[in-house]
């Protein structure tokens, strides 16, 4: 089995909420922007939820998560330039974004 590259993205959607469009373009958005990027996972699931962890390499090898985004607990879904704020702030604290900033 391949091994996990760090950091990773995992974008868990709602299928029966047809959100796999939605997630789709988080996950390219991030992927254009982050080339540090080790992965970026969609993840199905159903019962209206929509969250987007980042996950980074903890000191025992294995992934250490984080929530940056909870459709429940945040309301709605994320701008893209506030998402990628977010990433940036934990993958690459200082590098600019351009027009995003």
């Amino acid at each position: 089995m391949p091994q996990t590259t760090y950091p990773k993205i995992t974008i868990t959607y709602c299928t029966q909420c047809k959100w796999l469009l939605r997630a789709a373009y988080f996950a390219q958005e991030l992927l254009s922007t982050f080339p540090t990027l080790g992965e970026v996972a969609l993840r199905p699931a159903t019962g209206g939820i929509f969250t987007i962890e980042l996950f980074e390499k903890a000191e025992d090898g294995e992934g250490e998560g984080r929530v940056l985004w909870d459709r429940k607990r945040d309301g709605g879904f994320p701008e893209v330039k506030s998402l990628k704020r977010a990433v940036r702030d934990f993958t690459e604290p200082g590098r600019g974004l351009g027009h995003v900033d």
